[in-house]
């Protein structure tokens, strides 16, 4: 054994002890960070707007705190992206962290320095409590690749400007840095096309051990890779790659694509990393859910999915929380977040210790006739019917079909494929009872005839790629949402399209090859 992973050992022992031991007393570790953050936020713009000097329990900070989007605290990011003190956390941030908007366009979060180290523990802490468990520690003796944004910084009113993995590329540790890849003038790359290229021609002879990224874009990586080894697996050209570590979006719809490109399984850590805090990550092979970062500056709130929207809405912390309820995540936080509706949706999976999982987006579903389909549901019966199946799906989005030119509407799924199923009437059959087991509003609404059986458009090979291109979100920390609620996204899928696949030898439609 290496002495480096001697030493990873039992730094890794030492830091989960500390970290379990933090778990066994969370509620009165909640209660004194929203007490922390309230007092010294109390003379911020933000505080003395809702009289922070009044308040003296959680009761108290909700009536005087109201839950917020971005869009609704605008007003305060605004004021600190140009350059203005003490707004919503004393003096200026650290750096302002530039993320994709909705309505509001691109969004500024801060970061400020009593929140950045708790982004970096949170991400070496994954790591720890996986040597912990395992005892592997070969990946730490080979090369590790982050494929992330660029860490050079915008300079714009006195504020550091950057994407939230660019950011945190500039606090690798120094005990890493010998191992890591890509380069700093190849991580600078912008263009991400032109970025990956660079970073196979980097990385290609390399002994890689750990690779990290957002599937999506890891995917895209491998394939370049396959490419450029005459279609070699990625076990063949990378032999040492054993831990993969991911964050951003569900890997399940992933899975069966990724062991394809591999050529072997690998273990994997999930991560659940935001501009707003370092959330969770897994601290268990094999247990469902991720540990929730109690101990990082943070108080989670919640407010149950079903009631979100409502006057008077509950929202409630963590004591009060219950297992396989999806739940609005709303947090507050030592960088100046109050009331903070992240947008995400979580669900439990255990109470002691707290582990969640992310179930969706507030404002990514399906619910044109009132079923309210959440990404949860359409991952987990797109991996159960996969599991059964000898289809390999790369990406998928599902939209609604209000209007279709015959019969009755239908959710149409756009999917690409690695490798169509052979029996289509059954993956069709299978992927829509699977959707009416978890969704009984859907099931209703398809045995009462309102909508048909879904119906499967198959998209042209590299079609979500070409359409997050032509967005300028290619790359970084872009995802395609799992579902919308209008066709503005199935409109572009369309185009790229070749045909779309129904049940009971329904005639296919052809649509133009791109």
């Amino acid at each position: 054994m290496s002495l480096k992973s001697l030493g990873a050992k039992i730094f890794a022992c030492i830091v989960v002890k500390r970290l379990y031991k933090s778990t066994s007393n969370t509620i009165a570790l909640q209660e004194q960070i929203l007490k922390n953050i309230v007092s010294k936020a109390k003379t911020t713009n933000f505080g003395l707007d809702h009289d922070f000097d009044t308040i003296t329990s959680y009761e108290d900070y909700k009536k005087q705190v109201p839950a917020k989007t971005y869009e609704e605290m605008k007003p305060y990011f605004d004021a600190v992206l140009e350059g203005q003190e003490d707004v919503l956390w004393p003096g200026k941030p650290l750096y302002l962290c530039k993320t994709s908007g909705t309505t509001s366009g691109a969004k500024y979060i801060p970061i400020s320095k009593d929140s950045m180290s708790h982004h970096i523990d949170a991400a070496r802490n994954a790591l720890l409590c996986y040597i912990n468990e395992t005892g592997r520690t070969d990946f730490v003796n080979h090369k590790m690749i982050f494929l992330q944004g660029s860490p050079t910084l915008e300079r714009k009113n006195g504020n550091n400007i950057g994407r939230l993995s660019g950011i945190v590329a500039n606090y690798v540790p120094k005990y890493l840095q010998k191992n890591r890849l890509p380069s700093y003038q190849t991580n600078c790359i912008t263009d991400w096309e032109t970025k990956v290229d660079a970073i196979v021609e980097e990385t290609f002879s390399k002994p890689m051990g750990l690779i990290s990224g957002i599937p999506s874009w890891v995917q895209m990586y491998f394939e370049k890779l396959k490419v450029k080894a005459n279609g070699k697996s990625i076990a063949d050209i990378f032999p040492d790659f054993s831990l993969f570590v991911y964050g951003g979006v569900n890997f399940e719809p992933y899975r069966s694509k990724f062991l394809n490109l591999i050529g072997k399984e690998v273990d994997s850590i999930q991560t659940y990393p935001a501009s707003e805090g370092f959330i969770a990550f897994q601290d268990v092979q094999g247990e469902a859910g991720m540990l929730l970062n109690i101990n990082a500056g943070i108080f989670f709130e919640f407010i149950p999915l079903q009631e979100f929207g409502k006057p008077n809405a509950k929202r409630i912390c963590l004591k009060d929380v219950e297992l396989d309820v999806n739940y609005v995540l709303i947090l507050n936080t030592n960088a100046g977040l109050f009331g903070y509706n992240i947008g995400d949706t979580v669900k439990f999976t255990s109470l002691k210790p707290f582990r969640v999982v992310v179930s969706g987006r507030v404002k990514h579903f399906t619910s044109a006739f009132g079923e309210h389909v959440i990404a949860e549901e359409v991952e987990t019966s797109l991996k159960a019917v996969l599991d059964t199946s000898d289809a390999i799906v790369s990406e998928f989005t599902v939209a609604p079909q209000v209007n279709p030119e015959e019969g009755l509407p239908f959710h149409e799924w756009f999917i690409e494929f690695e490798r169509e199923p052979t029996n289509w009437d059954l993956f069709i059959n299978n992927l829509d009872n699977k959707l009416q087991s978890k969704n009984p509003y859907y099931k209703d609404l398809i045995k009462g005839r309102v909508l048909q059986t879904l119906k499967i458009t198959i998209c042209n090979k590299g079609a979500f790629e070409n359409m997050m291109k032509a967005q300028g979100k290619l790359g970084g920390q872009n995802k395609i949402p799992r579902l919308t609620n209008d066709r503005s996204l199935a409109d572009k899928l369309c185009n790229l399209s070749i045909k779309t696949v129904q049940t009971s030898n329904k005639k296919q439609s052809n649509k133009g090859e791109s």
